[in-house]
């Protein structure tokens, strides 16, 4: 239906805009996400009941990617087989006895969401399901488990040259922008303020113990009373009940995540590698991240058969069943990730980036205040449509048409804010599928998650807008990032004093 009235104007802005204020009104996220793509189809099928009816399934047919759900049923197996091995249990006396308090805790789980660079839904579902049992033992809120592994995801990867999002944002890039899109990703990092400050601040606020908001509702009600929900405990009563083997060993935890990592690395060079990359750096850029996730979780599921059934660890029928289980405890990740999906789809077919793109190149702004302008956009998108990749996709063409190689430092820093605006976008979107997964990883409500994640997320975006409006006119990152450093430094120091 591609003459209707509302495709390509600020009416594609509306399904979205719907889906997430029903999303914070009624703290459903599946009943707000419906109406949003109800809202997409009759738009886009001026208002026939036939033909919105058929957009619905058209888009998402199109739309769902099957790679990511069979990814993560076999995660979900992976970690309900590490639980009934015993081998979350030990890992969990184990670090007991090396993390003594809650800050160690926290701090852990931050270096290991760092360390996992490589994918952000391998990052969230993967420190989510090792640092559980640790955090729990601390009394660490899902909430603010939540945060922790969405605030290392996307802002690790979007600063990582190897990485799946390293090789979105080479592919945007176009061939007359003036510089080789790995070069301008790398060229990036330094400016990307949002990415550098949010890790920063994860670091902070653990280690200061800091806590503001309904967050802090969170930490206490875990702290006083060992509620580590909240509300909506009920909907992960099945993941709680597994029973684990007593005898398990730190080792059947351990081993299991390093297959997982390493064969999903290798894969990734083998997929870029064959599609002719002549370097590592290369290999990474063109590697098929899905397929090679598939492939990681089946080689461990393969390994974890025979180092858990030969020792009777985990029974035959025991191993079988944790398909069954491991597809039920994703069922919420999945459910929300396919209306997520479809209303970002619906939203596509109703020309949002047509919308955007047209808006932005008729604005007239002087060119020091670009890279704000375009952090401050690049967000209104991502939190509407739920994508940082497809933020990018819209947004870094139009940046490298304004400046051309003639301007490349300004270019590089008006990137910079595109892909820390997406990541910030992203981060408070109730729609976003990295959200959504960190909730999964955390088993945490979603809702709960987004509404702690916004307000945290607040600070590092003041501070952000100071930096691209000072970065914009000095086009030096080192004081920018200094300058919104120590802004965030005295926010949340005010913050821990007023006790809000």
């Amino acid at each position: 239906m591609e003459n209707s009235v509302f495709i390509g104007t600020a009416w594609s802005l509306l399904p979205p805009v719907i889906a997430i204020v029903l999303a914070f009104i009624t703290k459903e996220v599946y009943s707000s996400l419906f109406v949003g793509i109800i809202a997409g189809a009759l738009l886009y099928g001026q208002f026939n009941p036939w033909i919105s009816f058929e957009s619905i399934f058209t888009v998402m047919t199109e739309n769902i990617d099957l790679n990511i759900l069979i990814f993560l049923v076999m995660l979900g197996m992976i970690v309900i087989l590490m639980q009934k091995s015993g081998g979350s249990a030990a890992y969990g006396r184990w670090a007991g006895e090396k993390i003594k308090n809650k800050k160690m805790a926290l701090l852990a789980t931050t270096f290991l969401g760092i360390l996992i660079f490589v994918d952000d839904y391998f990052n969230c579902l993967t420190v989510g399901s090792v640092m559980r049992p640790v955090t729990d033992k601390y009394r660490v809120s899902r909430a603010k488990l939540a945060y922790i592994i969405d605030a290392t995801a996307a802002p690790v990867c979007i600063i990582a040259p190897i990485s799946s999002w390293a090789a979105a944002v080479n592919s945007y890039v176009p061939e007359n922008a003036g510089i080789n899109g790995l070069q301008l990703f790398i060229s990036t990092i330094p400016f990307n303020f949002y990415a550098l400050l949010t890790l920063f601040m994860v670091i902070y606020t653990s280690a200061r113990n800091i806590d503001f908001g309904s967050m802090r509702v969170h930490e206490e009600n875990a702290v006083k009373s060992g509620d580590l929900f909240t509300d909506h405990k009920e909907d992960f009563q099945s993941a709680e009940e597994i029973r684990e083997n007593p005898d398990g060993k730190v080792y059947d935890l351990i081993l299991p995540t390093v297959m997982l990592i390493v064969s999903a690395v290798g894969a990734m060079m083998y997929t870029g590698f064959s599609s002719g990359a002549a370097n590592i750096q290369e290999a990474f850029a063109d590697c098929d991240a899905e397929i090679s996730l598939i492939f990681a979780t089946f080689i461990t599921v393969l390994f974890l058969f025979f180092l858990y059934v030969p020792r009777k660890i985990v029974t035959f029928n025991d191993f079988m069943a944790s398909f069954v289980k491991g597809f039920q405890l994703m069922i919420p990740a999945v459910a929300i990730l396919t209306f997520a999906w479809t209303l970002k789809g619906m939203t596509q077919a109703l020309g949002i980036g047509d919308f955007v793109s047209n808006t932005v190149g008729s604005a007239s702004f002087g060119l020091n205040f670009v890279p704000v302008v375009m952090f401050i956009i690049a967000i209104f998108i991502a939190f509407s449509t739920g994508t940082s990749w497809g933020t990018f996709a819209i947004l870094v063409p139009i940046v490298t048409s304004i400046f051309g190689a003639e301007s490349l430092n300004m270019m590089i820093i008006s990137v910079s804010a595109v892909l820390a605006g997406a990541v910030c976008g992203d981060h408070i979107s109730p729609i976003s599928d990295t959200t959504i997964m960190s909730s999964a990883g955390a088993q945490c409500y979603h809702m709960n998650h987004v509404s702690t994640q916004m307000e945290y997320a607040n600070v590092p975006f003041i501070c952000c807008i100071v930096g691209y409006v000072i970065a914009g006119f000095s086009q030096n990152w080192v004081i920018s990032l200094v300058v919104g450093a120590v802004l965030m430094v005295v926010s949340l120091e005010l913050l821990k004093r007023s006790g809000v």
